[in-house]
């Protein structure tokens, strides 16, 4: 897990340095244990390490077979790569990455379909092409900006503004998804010319321009693959046959998930766990206690407030079932004034959840003695997890409706919200292919927009702003290849989501409640606020970022009236990232300015 950050030049004349030294400068809490920068004909390269495997001879930029790369990620099948390809005898260090170029020398751009792993990195060619190749799920960052000179790259928007000045701003399209949605689906340009690289992309870069993108297999699908190596074969490379019966895919589920963690687990520094209670984190929990020997540490969020859910005694059992090192972190209200600000700062690409907010604080924790926790993200969008995908199997005459996002955001300008369309945008994304039933549509729509926006975006940002890197060992290729071959029945049966996974779980830990209702990880972010809303109206209202979006008495009237305390956090939160990324206040000057300090 690192930071990358570059310039693909129009010209062949060697690059400076000074550029992209400003460019990883920003990044330098991805990659605390150092940088490195290298400049060359057409291109400068920087790369701030968070070292993970090997330690001492895993540094990058990384050269081998006249090829170099500098990346962000894990690649997770590099030992069977190196055994499958006979490539061994040609490696000069332990790293992930470098059988990646030898395996590029034999077979070029079909090397990337062969990739087990989140990873976002640029790769110099020694054919002369370049690359810039971004997992399939998008689990791990990369932005490009175009230039008089060429094509600027980072894992973060903030390194290519310091590039760049003026200030970022987002359109009045993406500000009213952000506030809907609570995330934003325009890949840009948007930011102040700043573009995500989609998911899966694979992008040829010439003469400081793109030439060529494809992409790689979709994890929701099982398109053909080419040729395969002796052993390894590309997860999602050919159609899964659906398990024929209950037992088989329970025992099927247990293999690939098993798999899963055990590469998710390659790592040369401590690794944990992010334990949450619920279904996705225990079965992640269930498989590490199998896989070691000593007990692996886990962290529990919990929330003294009310009737805020609160997962922590079922995590604690799950703990003392396993022989889990157990740790509870607790969040209150100080925490969140006190977070929110911070939090925002590092959301350089906004997303307003609020689980963001015990995410940074549990990082911040696990940082002290762990350098890697894995996490349960993904299983709910593979598994088929959440209510709405059981509303989207009903019949109309039942209460079903589609599993799109509802939209509840009466502050917003009507005429604007028309003109933004966000649930359309959300309905394109999940288009499906002809035949394809309303689950498996939502769950590819969640995949392409909701996961890889919001939840991943979450994660990168919470545990990379303290240098602890996250791993998702369900946005596995060959977990996503089983669950996306199920039939919906394995999936959602009578009132569960997750059929299959509670059925699973169930048997691997009886302790766990495999059975019971899907609480959410709910931060109680509206009982916090409501002390303070009168307060903050004014100063939230008066926020230029809201132009266009919304007036200051719709606004306003969110902070006042109850019926609206469920808008005020994205509100604040939308408030706090204008002033700190668009006008250039530091965290604590933005709390200042809203009276939250």
């Amino acid at each position: 897990m690192c930071g990358v950050a570059g310039v693909l030049a129009r010209s062949r004349a060697v690059q400076g340095a000074a550029r992209v030294e400003r460019m990883i400068a920003a990044l330098g809490h991805r990659g605390p244990d150092g940088v490195r920068v290298e400049t060359r004909a057409g291109a400068a390269l920087a790369h701030a390490r968070l070292s993970i495997i090997d330690l001492d001879g895993g540094w990058q930029p990384l050269h081998a077979a006249g090829s170099t790369v500098i990346g962000n990620g894990e690649i997770y099948n590099y030992r069977e790569l190196a055994e499958d390809f006979g490539l061994a005898p040609k490696l000069a260090t332990g790293s992930d990455f470098e059988p990646l170029l030898h395996l590029y020398a034999l077979e070029g751009e079909r090397a990337f379909a062969r990739l087990r792993g989140m990873f976002a990195f640029c790769l110099l060619g020694a054919d002369g092409r370049n690359w810039l190749v971004r997992d399939a799920f998008g689990i791990k960052p990369l932005y490009i900006k175009r230039a008089k000179d060429g094509l600027l790259f980072a894992s973060e928007p903030q390194a290519l503004w310091s590039d760049t000045p003026p200030a970022p701003r987002l359109s009045v399209n993406s500000c009213i998804e952000l506030l809907t949605l609570n995330y934003v689906l325009n890949d840009g340009p948007d930011l102040d010319g700043v573009s995500r690289v989609p998911p899966g992309a694979v992008i040829q870069i010439g003469d400081g321009e793109a030439i060529a993108e494809t992409s790689l297999p979709d994890p929701t699908q099982s398109p053909p693959a080419p040729a395969l190596a002796r052993r390894i074969k590309p997860p999602m490379s050919d159609a899964t046959p659906s398990p024929s019966s209950d037992r088989a895919a329970v025992a099927a589920l247990d293999a690939v998930l098993e798999e899963s963690v055990r590469l998710h687990q390659r790592s040369d520094v401590p690794y944990g766990l992010f334990l949450s209670g619920g279904v996705d984190s225990t079965a992640i929990a269930v498989m590490m206690a199998r896989l070691n020997a000593r007990p692996v540490k886990a962290y529990t969020c919990g929330f003294d407030v009310g009737d805020a859910p609160d997962e922590r005694a079922a995590a604690e059992r799950v703990a003392r079932a396993l022989d889990l090192d157990w740790r509870e972190v607790r969040f209150g209200e100080e925490d969140f004034w006190r977070t929110a600000p911070l939090v925002a700062a590092a959301l350089d690409d906004p997303t307003c959840d609020y689980a963001c907010l015990p995410t940074f604080k549990l990082a911040q924790i696990a940082r002290r003695d762990l350098t890697v926790v894995l996490s349960g993200e993904g299983g709910d969008e593979l598994f088929a997890g959440y209510g709405r995908y059981r509303r989207a199997l009903r019949p109309r005459w039942l209460g079903g409706r589609p599993a799109e996002p509802q939209i509840n955001a009466p502050f917003i300008d009507p005429a604007a919200l028309a003109g933004a369309r966000p649930l359309a945008a959300w309905r394109e994304a999940g288009t499906l292919a002809s035949g394809s039933s309303p689950l498996l549509g939502a769950q590819r729509a969640d995949v392409r927009t909701w996961l890889s926006r919001d939840l991943l975006l979450k994660l990168d940002r919470c545990l990379m702003a303290h240098g602890l890197e996250g791993r998702t060992p369900f946005l596995d290729l060959g977990v996503a290849r089983f669950a996306f071959s199920l039939s919906d029945r394995m999936k959602v049966r009578g009132s569960h989501g997750k059929w299959i996974l509670r059925r699973w779980l169930s048997e691997a830990c009886p302790t766990a409640d495999a059975w019971g209702r899907k609480k959410g990880f709910t931060t109680p972010v509206s009982d916090w606020i409501d002390a303070r809303a009168k307060a903050l109206a004014p100063r939230v209202a008066a926020c230029r970022g809201l132009v266009g979006v919304s007036d200051a008495a719709a606004v306003e009237a969110v902070f006042h009236d109850d019926r609206g305390r469920a808008q005020r956090w994205p509100l604040l939160f939308f408030a706090l990232w204008w002033r700190i990324h668009a006008e250039g206040a530091s965290p604590q000057e933005a709390a200042q300015a809203l009276g939250i300090s």
